[in-house]
């Protein structure tokens, strides 16, 4: 049985559970792509799973923000230890939490002890979050100020304003905290560029690299090939739902598409791909920054973004969620994470030392190994919310993710 039924027969199984509507996947080894499409992009129109699906990749947008500012840096635009408040003037007087969970008055924090750079930004030690990761005020706070995880009716110049306006979590670059870093980093992109981050992706990353079905805004003639949002309800049942995040379609309906004449672009969580073009961004880390000789990052830039970049007290203090996903073999670079000693038990990726990956929170993963040149990528739309997590709710995907990882490590 070669990969490709491998992977099918084994997806299948958690699709046949009701564990998962349907995935895209694709291995890439020596030029040659193999691919395994299991399950629904619509379990009620009753639309397969195909190579050309388009999903909401999440936070694997966070690396294509990442190489985007890091041409900025090859350029010469601007500079890792650069402070963002040169060109956000409104983080010039940031405040810190004394308790990230603690009161948000002034008088519970103190003076921020240094600038926030760019570098801070892309590896989250910036001192900002996520809403969701937290219990006490600042949770609020981020939802009042900011709106959505994702599509958001704050506009730019007010969005990065009103997170201004929130006290930091933590010091500038005394500790990782995944949150809203890259968010920032896109719209401070497009502010530099003068145009929207989505221009500037397309012209700079997207188009270059023939990244046809990569966007924030999937065009009307597309959208029939669009995975539609698949999740479960209270019992655990699947079905499609109406949401890209944790928040219920009852406390605020979210259809699947972004309004058309939304301002703002999530450069942390919003664009949508599809598993061939995704392959095209992901061989850049396999290729010293070059895909088919387009060059988009200089070979020691490409370097310096897949070296760890956390002290060792960071990587064993840095999570989320009660999750600690630098304390073992891994770090985290700029933008990426990156495999500092192989561990085979590890979610995030199997591959070799120097192996970097990143994952989305519906579903979607992706690795690329310099040791042997190979990309995977793994794509599903599965939502959940923390509240369903607690019970148990919604991880067969990760359980379709260790399958394929651990065929594909296999195959390699």
């Amino acid at each position: 049985m070669n990969i490709e039924s491998q992977v099918t027969v084994g997806l299948q199984k958690v699709v046949d559970a009701r564990q998962l509507a349907g995935a895209a996947t694709l291995i890439w080894r020596e030029g040659e792509a193999q691919i395994a499409c299991v399950g629904w992009r619509d379990i009620e129109a009753n639309l397969p799973i195909e190579r050309d699906t388009i999903f909401r990749i999440a936070s694997m947008t966070k690396p294509i923000t990442s190489v985007a500012a890091l041409m900025l840096v090859d350029e010469g635009r601007i500079a890792l230890a650069d402070p963002i408040s040169r060109y956000a003037p409104e983080f010039s007087h940031m405040r810190v939490l004394r308790s990230a969970e603690g009161p948000l008055d002034e008088a519970e924090t103190d003076p921020a002890e240094r600038a926030i750079t760019f570098e801070d930004l892309l590896t989250h030690r910036a001192g900002l979050t996520y809403a969701d990761f937290h219990l006490g005020p600042i949770a609020q706070a981020y939802r009042d100020a900011l709106g959505g995880d994702i599509d958001s009716d704050v506009a730019p110049d007010d969005w990065i304003a009103r997170l201004a306006k929130l006290p930091l979590i933590g010091q500038p670059g005394s500790a990782m905290h995944y949150g809203r870093s890259t968010d920032l980093l896109g719209l401070l992109i497009a502010r530099i560029e003068g145009a929207p981050l989505g221009e500037v992706l397309k012209r700079r990353i997207f188009d270059p690299l023939g990244m046809k079905d990569t966007s924030f805004l999937v065009p009307q003639e597309k959208r029939d090939r669009r995975a539609a949002a698949h999740g479960f309800d209270e019992e655990g049942r699947l079905i499609k739902r109406l949401t890209w995040g944790g928040v219920v379609a009852a406390e605020r309906p979210v259809v699947a598409e972004r309004p058309d004449d939304m301002a703002y672009e999530s450069g942390g969580a919003g664009l949508w791909s599809t598993i061939d073009d995704y392959l095209k961004f992901a061989r850049l880390f396999v290729g010293d920054g070059e895909v088919d000789g387009v060059r988009l990052l200089r070979p020691e830039t490409l370097a310096r973004m897949v070296t760890n970049q956390l002290t060792d007290s960071q990587r064993a203090n840095s999570g989320y969620l009660g999750r600690k996903p630098f304390a073992g073999g891994r770090g985290f670079g700029l933008g990426v994470s990156v495999v500092l000693a192989t561990d085979k038990t590890d979610i995030m990726g199997r591959g070799g030392v120097g192996s970097v990956s990143w994952p989305g929170a519906f579903g979607g993963w992706w690795q690329a190994d310099p040791n042997d040149g190979s990309v995977l990528i793994f794509l599903a739309h599965n939502m959940i919310d923390l509240a369903q997590m607690a019970k148990g709710i919604g991880f067969g995907v990760w359980a379709a993710i260790e399958t394929f990882q651990s065929l594909a490590c296999a195959d390699g």
